[in-house]
């Protein structure tokens, strides 16, 4: 089977499921397993796919997503040249697994799907700590900020540590907020997740300056913290790991709290 991943997070699912073999083309976004994606055709980038490219290649199956405003356009592409496609649209983590189980499906891969489903099954029903909720502001962008709204499944994520989204009653994917909102948040921490960034480039000054949020706790604590959006903002196997680091900016918080 010739398939090509449309997005991050489809790739690292299709490589997860043990069928990196069978990928022919990836989104020049796609870094990870980077073993497998540094042998594949780029099909563009995330937002601006290629379609001669993808044609070219002669998939069997094009696993696609609406995951950021702008997607829409590829999917448009791709059913316009009438190729074979799944599109993935997940908003929380039960969206996730059926995602894992559908692709699973697709490319023949069904035993391994259901072994990664049940995995991560596991961890996202665990119930979170008993203490008070840390409220927690992931900015998937600084300038504007960026954060995410109520169709997230990283409101799950938070819950699951023991923290929370403070704008997560927002009917939307992502929403912009102001210094004011943040104050009035009270947020404990700030959580760097900027998208298309690599972590490395993550610059809390940028944070720290903002004059209109120094009455924040986190702010006023140092409380924050870089965690790639590879580990918040794809919805796939890494989630786990994703979850794991946000315990520790919790644990970091109720620490230095006393």
């Amino acid at each position: 089977m010739r398939i090509v991943t449309h997005t991050c997070s489809n790739t690292e699912i299709v490589a997860a499921l043990g069928a990196a073999e069978s990928i022919v083309g990836v989104d020049d976004h796609s870094d990870y397993p980077p073993d497998v994606v540094q042998t594949k055709a780029r099909i563009g980038a995330d937002l601006d796919i290629n379609i001669e490219k993808i044609e070219a290649l002669q998939p069997d199956l094009v696993i696609t997503s609406m995951t950021v405003p702008g997607h829409e356009r590829c999917v448009e592409k791709i059913k316009a040249a009438g190729l074979a496609h799944l599109v993935t649209q997940p908003t929380c983590l039960h969206d996730v697994i059926e995602d894992i189980r559908r692709i699973g499906e697709a490319i023949g891969h069904q035993a391994q799907a259901k072994i990664l489903a049940e995995t991560l099954q596991e961890r996202f029903e665990r119930a979170p700590p008993p203490q008070t909720s840390v409220p927690i502001i992931v900015e998937w962008w600084p300038k504007p900020v960026i954060v995410p709204g109520q169709k997230s499944w990283v409101n799950e994520m938070l819950r699951l540590v023991g923290a929370h989204n403070p704008f997560d009653s927002y009917p939307s994917e992502s929403v912009e907020i102001t210094g004011q909102q943040a104050v009035e948040a009270n947020a404990a921490a700030v959580i760097m997740s900027w998208c298309g960034v690599a972590e490395d480039k993550y610059r809390p000054h940028v944070v720290k300056r903002r004059s209109d949020w120094a009455d924040t706790p986190a702010l006023k604590n140092g409380h924050i913290y870089p965690i790639s959006e590879a580990w918040l903002g794809r919805p796939g196997p890494r989630l786990i790991e994703g979850i794991d680091r946000l315990a520790q900016v919790v644990q970091a918080v109720r620490q230095s709290a006393g």
